[in-house]
């Protein structure tokens, strides 16, 4: 066990260091010149140089790199570019604390409804119910998720004349622009419409595959064996076929925490929702604002790397044959 755990642990400041040079070269050779976005056209070629010996951009690109990991690592993650400067690491914990919100309760929305969805489908493999389930999965992953927020705003929040769903459910609001000092409780009534477009894009992989997994556990031989010794149904599919089935899901909940945390951006921007996702394509890449892409990304990288650790501790605890050594 300890074994297994140093090496996931290098393997995970490997993965981060790597991914982090890569972004941060990457930033670098973007067309055109952070000092001169700053300092606007009209400015002096004096003016601009001098911009970017005060940001430390005519330093080698390894000192660069190597004065920003530590900085980061010590806490002290910079100030925005744009004016007026802004201590980063504050602006990024208030949205990650943000995406956070909406990411739980996306998850604890679509995992219950896309389990229970997706075994009921693939215990009654082509009748009406896997047809229906199947059908109405592929449809909802299909829509843009643009689609999904406005058919949400225009069916259950805006208040036009004859709406009686908007009329009856008045306490979803529109727009789900919150403020950082709200609790989860307060912010919930702005989190919900969100969070179901969420779902509805998440819980349709979901559904898919715990439906083949339930299928592909049900032909196996210990399935039979379990019934022949008179096990309750229930327990064969809930302490066997469902254990076994979910090891698929748990590899998809742990690549998709990086999109339920800074991935989803056109969800975040139809419900003008302060995410980490706009944070990072409205202010920090439109305005070239280096330090800012690099730290979104690095929290981004170690919470993906933390999902795919905690996925194969999980791993072990649904299937014993799977040893972590």
């Amino acid at each position: 066990m300890s074994r297994f755990l140093a090496r996931r642990l290098l393997f995970l400041l490997f993965t981060l260091f790597l991914t982090t040079v890569i972004v941060f070269l990457l930033t670098r050779v973007l067309p055109g010149d952070v000092a001169r976005v700053l300092l606007g056209r009209d400015a002096s070629p004096a003016a601009v140089e001098a911009k970017r010996e005060e940001l430390g951009l005519n330093e080698p690109l390894v000192v660069q790199y190597v004065n920003w990991a530590v900085d980061f690592v010590r806490g002290d993650w910079g100030q925005t570019f744009a004016s007026p400067r802004q201590d980063i690491r504050t602006i990024v914990t208030e949205r990650l604390i943000n995406s956070a919100r909406l990411a739980f309760l996306t998850l604890l929305i679509a995992l219950p409804l896309a389990i229970t969805l997706g075994v009921i489908a693939g215990l009654t493999e082509g009748k009406l119910s896997d047809s229906v389930i199947s059908v109405l999965s592929l449809s909802v992953v299909s829509l843009p998720e643009f689609v999904t927020g406005l058919f949400l705003i225009n069916t259950v929040a805006l208040r036009w004349r004859d709406n009686p769903i908007a009329d009856a459910l008045g306490w979803f609001p529109a727009s789900s622009a919150i403020r950082p000092d709200l609790s989860f409780r307060e912010a919930l009534p702005a989190l919900w419409l969100p969070a179901i477009a969420a779902t509805l894009v998440l819980m349709a992989y979901i559904v898919r595959l715990v439906r083949a997994g339930v299928i592909e556990e049900m032909k196996k031989d210990y399935v039979r064996t379990a019934v022949l010794k008179g096990l309750p149904y229930r327990t064969v599919i809930v302490k066997h076929v469902l254990r076994n089935a979910l090891i698929p899901t748990v590899t998809v909940i742990a690549t998709s925490s990086g999109w339920l945390i800074s991935g989803m951006v056109v969800i975040e921007s139809v419900f003008s929702y302060p995410g980490l996702g706009r944070l990072l394509i409205n202010t920090a890449i439109n305005n070239r604002d280096l330090p800012l892409i690099q730290a979104i990304v690095a929290v981004t990288v170690v919470i993906i790397l933390l999902a795919n650790f905690a996925a194969d501790l999980l791993y072990a605890l649904l299937n014993p044959r799977i040893r972590l050594e």
